[in-house]
């Protein structure tokens, strides 16, 4: 077997998902895990799938064909996992929104080789005023080789900067 990596994008229908997967099972793949959500109005996913390489070629074909649907799908090859020894390190933000928080802390992630693992975030309302919140959830890959005291301290003084609040937590 041999790891695909799908991406769908799609206006938002009931039997959606259930298309792609009837596709996948039509040719001997098994969905193995995936990160989908609706966002305004259009659904969005990433799936893993694991499918004999001679299945590949017919595969494409069927999920091509989705298209009639308004379904498209980009497929590309399993890559091999990063090398090194990581520390999963979980990283929650919150702070008025406004443009370019999210360049400016990936920017210093990348700049120690800090590799996000998963990103999650979201616009809301604060509680008692209204204003708008920028909330960010991610999962971050630290090299072991960076202290998590020093990875603290640089996000610290570019979180007062940005004026957000941020927490790091080492993953159990």
């Amino acid at each position: 077997m041999d790891h695909l990596v799908l991406t769908v994008i799609a206006q938002d229908q009931p039997g959606l998902v259930e298309r792609i997967a009837q596709c996948i099972s039509e040719h001997g793949g098994n969905w193995l895990e995936s990160r989908m959500s609706r966002m305004a109005g259009q659904f969005a996913g990433i799936l893993r799938v694991d499918v004999a390489l001679e299945s590949h070629a017919g595969l494409a074909d069927a999920l091509e064909a989705l298209q009639s649907h308004g379904i498209r799908i980009q497929i590309a090859a399993g890559g091999t996992e990063p090398s090194g020894v990581w520390t999963a390190i979980r990283l929650e933000l919150v702070g008025n929104d406004r443009p370019g928080i999210v360049r400016d802390i990936t920017r210093l992630l990348s700049s120690h080789g800090v590799n996000v693992e998963s990103l999650n975030t979201e616009v809301v309302p604060a509680p008692m005023s209204g204003e708008l919140l920028f909330q960010a959830q991610a999962l971050l890959g630290v090299p072991q080789s960076l202290t998590l005291e020093h990875l603290q301290a640089q996000l610290e003084t570019l979180a007062d900067d940005l004026m957000v609040e941020l927490k790091l937590q080492v993953e159990p």
